[in-house]
């Protein structure tokens, strides 16, 4: 399976965003039927550091990166450098305690990995956090690099994927299997007909998709997160981005017109932009325009993730705006 792209540097990716909500509801029915079988889920020390090869790639690191960041570590037997950087990774798996999973892919045996991965030369360490593949680092590091990268993967994969790591356990057997996942909801094939839908492009089938859930849970929270993308997807399908942004620009208190220029924001990656575009709006209008600007806004935080820093920060912002 190809990796996907990630950045670390606070661009929202909508698939991302949905990877992530997707990655948060895997790892909570894991836990939960870990603790529904009366076990924790512990994993043996000896378990943080893996070998994987082309075949059980789809398993030992797509799969469980939905529950732990995996650390990629591309080496050879040949490569000096590795025979460095390798022991290092091996002992801050285990230090690290099981907030991340480290995965040795031995790039003479698995030349297909290499490839996907467009890698030029070794060592090279990558991340995988919830299906998404993001570089960390090239050639050999000094171990302070090293735990500060290591610190930041794991700080994004709990706020963004809320992914908390695997439970370590010194009494754990060795290659024990972790507990299978929970059975299917009762909304699963809504949700995955709402997912299709998006991936066509039909965007108002995947907005009657996710209502169809929400009228039955309307605590849903992946129905809430589709949603929100499908929505905004659909409002700016038809939009001339060179005309909103002329907009825009020549009626900053045009409540309709930034709001338009916000969603555009969004789409594009520019979280802030989005939010202090609408929290200028609503200082600048009042009454049902000044409504609808903070009623958009509270959308788009819905779309990025309410436990995102940004918007937790906007929030902060918004409420000051207001009173």
């Amino acid at each position: 399976m190809q990796p996907r792209n990630m950045s670390m540097s606070g661009v929202v990716d909508l698939a991302a965003v949905k990877a992530a909500q997707e990655a948060k509801a895997k790892a909570e029915q894991t836990r939960a039927e870990a603790a529904r079988q009366g076990g924790t889920g512990a994993v043996a020390p000896a378990d943080l550091v893996i070998d994987v090869d082309e075949a059980g790639f789809e398993r030992d690191v797509l799969q469980r990166s939905a529950e732990v960041p995996v650390v990629i570590d591309f080496w050879a037997e040949w490569c000096q450098p590795c025979k460095q950087l390798s022991p290092v990774l091996e002992r801050l798996a285990v230090e690290y305690n099981g907030r991340f999973l480290l995965a040795k892919i031995d790039v003479d045996a698995n030349q297909m990995l290499m490839q996907q991965f467009g890698i030029q030369g070794i060592p090279a360490v990558f991340a995988v956090v919830a299906g998404q593949a993001l570089p960390l680092f090239q050639g050999a590091a000094g171990e302070e690099q090293i735990r500060g990268t290591l610190d930041q993967l794991i700080q994004v994969a709990e706020q963004r994927f809320g992914l908390t790591g695997l439970v370590v356990d010194a009494d754990a057997q060795p290659g024990a299997q972790p507990p299978a996942a929970a059975p299917a909801g009762p909304y699963d094939a809504l949700l995955e007909a709402a997912v299709q839908a998006l991936d066509a492009g039909d965007f108002g089938g995947a907005v009657r998709a996710y209502q169809n859930v929400l009228s039955d849970d309307p605590a849903n929270s992946e129905a809430k997160l589709g949603l929100a993308q499908a929505e905004l997807l659909q409002r700016v399908q038809g939009m001339d981005p060179q005309q909103v942004r002329k907009d825009a620009a020549e009626k900053p208190a045009d409540a309709e017109a930034q709001i338009a220029a916000a969603d555009l924001d969004l789409v594009g990656g520019h979280v802030e932009d989005a939010f202090g575009r609408l929290i200028e709006t609503v200082q600048r209008t009042a009454g049902d325009d000044r409504d609808a600007v903070r009623r958009r806004l509270l959308e788009l935080f819905e779309v990025v993730g309410t436990d995102d820093p940004r918007v937790v920060g906007a929030r902060r912002a918004l409420a000051r705006a207001l009173f």
